[in-house]
């Protein structure tokens, strides 16, 4: 089974139109499904959700730590809520209650951070959430997942739904490739190896994964990269990790996010325990990001495919 179309022939849509589109299936199959937003349904694909089944549609306004306590009540009377906001806002503003009222209590609540990483572009720093990796996947009980496109955000959604326990999914807001088939398998905790290699193994997350499948085409005569898409960060697939690295000797992370905490400080967690590898992190280096457009701030920041390839041919030199 091919697990990526053609890198070279891929349509263009968003992690949240296809999250929005899980949900409205969800909602139909299963009426115990509800949305609970702050002031954001447009924009995070749901408003479809919120025409077709308003009963299933709260409304809480401008008010994210008030929606992470009306989901908790929600989980805790027999239904599936779906948090949905910006992720600057929830986790970043609610933490304390995603703490406390949701994770504490073990309760079925999917919080869902849209807007996330560089891409936000002219949103600014304000809004570019590069820390919501680090700040939920510390929390006792909760799962963190990171689709890579469009196809595998319905694939994340209608797992995490079947899923009883607290998860925080991480969408982006730009148009980016889809590049994974519509027959492609999604298993939280799974790791996926989209490309095999011997050289050096490349984990990624999000958009990026697209970017690193580029790279390792492009420098497929010099250098044998192995991609694997971690879609999930928490729990992390400690077998594909150790395994990639064991055979490669060499690993870089790649993720639109801070390199402490995020997807960079979880393989470093694993490999430190289990399979001590040479290593590079790639992401923000404890910096905030700025405004711009999406495509200048990745690669001003290092988070495109060039960038990627210059940091393999720089390990490979270094280190042998």
């Amino acid at each position: 089974m091919n697990l990526i179309n053609d890198l070279k022939i891929v349509s263009m849509k968003t992690t949240r139109e296809g999250f929005g589109e899980a949900m409205s299936f969800l909602a139909k199959k299963n009426k115990d499904v509800v949305v609970v937003t702050a002031d954001l349904s447009e924009s995070m694909k749901v408003d479809d959700l919120e025409k077709t089944f308003p009963e299933q549609f709260v409304q809480v306004g401008v008010a994210e730590q008030n929606m992470m306590g009306v989901s908790a009540g929600l989980a805790m009377s027999g239904k599936v809520p779906f948090a949905v906001s910006y992720a600057v806002f929830s986790p970043g503003r609610s933490w304390d209650q995603l703490r406390v009222s949701v994770c504490y209590s073990n309760a079925n609540v999917k919080i869902i951070g849209g807007h996330t990483g560089l891409s936000v572009g002219p949103d600014g720093a304000t809004h570019q959430a590069l820390e919501d990796v680090a700040m939920t996947r510390v929390l006792p009980n909760l799962l963190v997942v990171v689709p890579a496109d469009y196809e595998q955000a319905k694939k994340a959604t209608l797992a995490i739904a079947e899923h009883r326990g607290p998860v925080y999914m991480r969408l982006t807001r730009p148009k980016t490739a889809c590049f994974t088939t519509a027959g492609t398998p999604f298993e939280i905790g799974k790791a996926q190896i989209l490309r095999k290699g011997a050289d050096i193994s490349v984990f990624a997350c999000g958009p990026l994964v697209y970017e690193a499948l580029l790279a390792a085409e492009e420098i497929k005569e010099k250098v044998d990269v192995e991609v694997i898409n971690m879609h999930t960060i928490k729990p992390i697939d400690v077998e594909i990790v150790v395994r990639s690295a064991k055979k490669t000797g060499r690993v870089i992370t790649f993720e639109e996010h801070q390199i402490n905490g995020g997807l960079g400080g979880a393989i470093a967690e694993v490999l430190s325990e289990n399979q001590p590898t040479k290593m590079v992190r790639m992401g923000m280096h404890d910096s905030f990001g700025e405004s711009g457009e999406a495509k200048e701030l990745l690669e001003k920041y290092g988070m495109n495919k060039d960038a990627l390839i210059k940091e393999i041919n720089n390990f490979i030199k270094i280190n042998g």
